[in-house]
């Protein structure tokens, strides 16, 4: 009976242990405890249609997008502009980074140069350009479009062109905050 008690007794204090686990979390885990980020635009609401003149059917302008105040220690803030829904993969329509943190808005229209007035830079999209490269999808269901804005708490070293793929390499560990907004397009 002793014995019996001595071994219950070790493997409760192993499991305490266990779940006493302090080591530092994990980049995964500090992403995922990133703080919420409001994120806007007066061109369209979250989940409705993005206007024809942010796409390849109008002029093909950025829309304006506007965000709260980042947390403090943010060195930077970026944004990526995707569509999960296209037929070969997840296409890249917009890389931005190295914007500072104290911008709260971009205009409509920002223009496809590498650095961009002030500061910031403008990464490679998928369609091979620089800069914005609005809703272009072939005739079927809406495709979305997520705009994630990240603020970070380091400033990049990453040249302009950079890619997607790139900059979330660069970006993961140093994630504070992060906004989305989803917008639709069909044709």
């Amino acid at each position: 009976m002793l014995q019996r008690m001595f071994w219950i007794s070790v493997v409760l204090l192993a499991l305490l242990v266990a779940c006493g686990e302090t080591e530092e979390p994990s980049s995964e885990r500090k992403e995922e405890a990133a703080v919420k980020l409001e994120l806007t635009s007066v061109a369209f609401e979250e989940q409705s249609a993005i206007p024809a003149k942010h796409t390849c059917d109008g002029p093909d302008l950025s829309p304006s997008l506007a965000w709260g105040d980042p947390p403090a220690g943010t060195k930077s803030l970026a944004l990526i502009c995707d569509d999960p829904d296209a037929p070969r993969g997840t296409w890249v329509h917009w890389v931005l980074y190295d914007l500072p943190p104290e911008a709260s808005s971009l205009a409509e229209g920002v223009p496809p140069d590498e650095q961009l007035a002030g500061s910031g830079k403008q990464g490679r999209n998928d369609f091979g350009k620089i800069g914005y490269g609005g809703p272009c999808p072939p005739k079927g269901p809406a495709h979305r479009y997520f705009f994630k804005l990240y603020a970070l708490d380091i400033r990049l070293d990453l040249p302009a062109g950079a890619t997607k793929k790139e900059l979330l390499e660069v970006m993961e560990g140093h994630v504070l905050a992060e906004g989305q907004l989803m917008g639709q397009y069909e044709r």
